[in-house]
């Protein structure tokens, strides 16, 4: 059976004190969750939460990476310095990376081999418009996607990777896809990784949903067959929010 892996990507929040005063309370409140737990922090909290987190069940990833080991890439960071501070993850392909910053399906797919080979474990997010949802091409988009941040790929690299489904028009609206439509999207996925690399592999990834996960709708979600746990926005920011969606089970 597949493990719920539920991280929380706090975006552009969190000062390196506030990050560390969060973290001493979180550590405590999920110290006995049967799910992992990730927090995907801004680049100048993660040292820090790298040292915290030493003997605990959290692991801390970043949100972005280069895909070039060094150069004049100003701005950049490269999977090889975050490996350097203790980093396992890495979110690739958020749609506000899309959005705002030109990130393409090539993009990603060198950021994903990059991370891999980096001994990073890319978190790589998919997801449709609401225009694209209107015109009922859903599955056409997410199943594209998948398959191009995948290209190239090794099974075993496969293996390694979380696969974040997050409709675009449920990404910090208040709206949420049923636990139905989610699933149903995820298991087109699975299918899709399933053509390329086989049942056998397709049935190990963990494929997450996004899209404003809260406290109140992470059981339904969780519990459906698919759904391999969650990429958290807004409600991770708050340690007891975020406590209340790792512990759904309890």
């Amino acid at each position: 059976m597949r493990k719920k892996v539920i991280a929380g990507n706090w975006k552009m929040n969190m000062k390196p004190l506030q990050a560390e005063e969060y973290m001493r309370e979180f550590i405590e409140l999920i110290k006995n969750a049967q799910s992992e737990v990730i927090i995907c922090a801004p680049y100048i909290d993660l040292e820090r939460l790298v040292e915290i987190t030493k003997k605990t069940n959290i692991k801390i990833g970043a949100q972005n990476m280069h895909w070039e080991e060094t150069g004049a890439y100003t701005g950049e960071v490269s999977g090889s310095m975050l490996k350097s501070i203790g980093v396992e993850y890495v979110i690739i392909g958020h749609s506000e990376r899309r959005q705002y910053f030109a990130e393409t399906d090539e993009t990603v797919n060198k950021k994903v081999k990059a991370a891999l080979n980096n001994e990073l474990k890319p978190i790589v997010c998919v997801g449709e418009t609401l225009e694209q949802k209107e015109k009922g091409i859903t599955n056409q988009v997410i199943t594209n996607q998948t398959k191009l941040a995948l290209e190239g790929l090794t099974q075993e690299q496969v293996e390694n990777i979380i696969i974040a489904y997050e409709p675009i028009w449920a990404i910090g609206t208040g709206k949420t896809a049923t636990s139905e439509d989610a699933n149903n999207c995820i298991i087109s996925i699975r299918e899709e990784i399933s053509k390329i690399y086989g049942q056998n592999i397709a049935s190990r990834v963990i494929i997450q949903y996004g899209g404003s996960v809260k406290a109140s709708n992470a059981q339904e979600l969780f519990t459906t067959s698919d759904i391999d746990g969650a990429l958290v926005g807004g409600a991770s920011l708050k340690p007891e929010e975020f406590e209340k969606i790792v512990n759904y089970d309890k």
